[in-house]
């Protein structure tokens, strides 16, 4: 009996398996190194195939954060705004974690795909629940600033918790006379170096912050 070729072995070539390849090639190597022939050797096409189901790179990195967005929790129409709007802010981090090239390009795509449409109008619709569109508008600005601030710096620390922040910290502050940077110098040993420190949750501070204000200024 004659074996099945190579061809008949492999998945066939669909827009949706060249998306989520980009996508996992891309946390794997970054959005930098991402090419047309990387992505087809990835898939075991020749690169011309691929324009068969997406144009071109462009396309390509829509779709991508397409998928991304999908990935994101939409704010729950039966909880309240706030915790809603919480929930969405604390699912965005891990995802943006999760996909570490992806902050940058999340807002800068003309091609919206059908994800990131639906985000939008859930996350708009669920602030539009208490505030006035003016509110809704700096609510969303300001959120989402934060969001992917965070995620950018999370993104681009060496480290951010346990025994190897403390010894990145060891490391710095023994490259600078301390009586110099007093305060840096407290905060490191003090706090960065101490037992169960970790970055990340300085953005359930902030976030909650964030939203206290917001109760309050769509208050009066």
């Amino acid at each position: 009996m004659a074996q099945p070729s190579n061809t008949e072995k492999r998945p066939r070539l669909t827009a949706e398996r060249v998306l989520s390849t980009a996508l996992g090639l891309a946390d794997q190597i970054g959005i930098n190194d991402l090419t047309i022939r990387r992505l087809a050797e990835a898939l075991e096409v020749k690169p011309m195939t691929i324009y068969h189901h997406v144009p071109n790179k462009e396309a390509i990195i829509d779709g991508m954060v397409d998928l991304v967005f999908s990935e994101i929790e939409q704010p729950d129409p039966e909880l309240d705004w706030k915790t809603a709007i919480r929930r969405r802010c604390a699912s965005a981090r891990v995802v943006l974690a999760r996909h570490r090239w992806a902050t940058p390009y999340m807002e800068s795509r003309t091609s919206p795909g059908p994800a990131t449409l639906s985000h939008h109008n859930a996350v708009l619709g669920c602030l539009r629940r208490e505030m006035s569109i003016e509110m809704t508008a700096h609510a969303y600005a300001t959120l989402d600033a934060y969001v992917y601030g965070f995620a950018l710096q999370e993104a681009n620390l060496p480290a951010t918790g346990g025994e190897e922040m403390a010894a990145l910290a060891s490391n710095i502050i023994e490259q600078f006379p301390l009586a110099e940077y007093p305060h840096l110098a407290e905060f490191t040993m003090q706090h960065v170096m101490q037992p169960g420190y970790d970055f990340m949750q300085e953005f359930d501070f902030g976030l909650d912050l964030i939203l206290d204000g917001l109760v309050r200024t769509a208050q009066h």
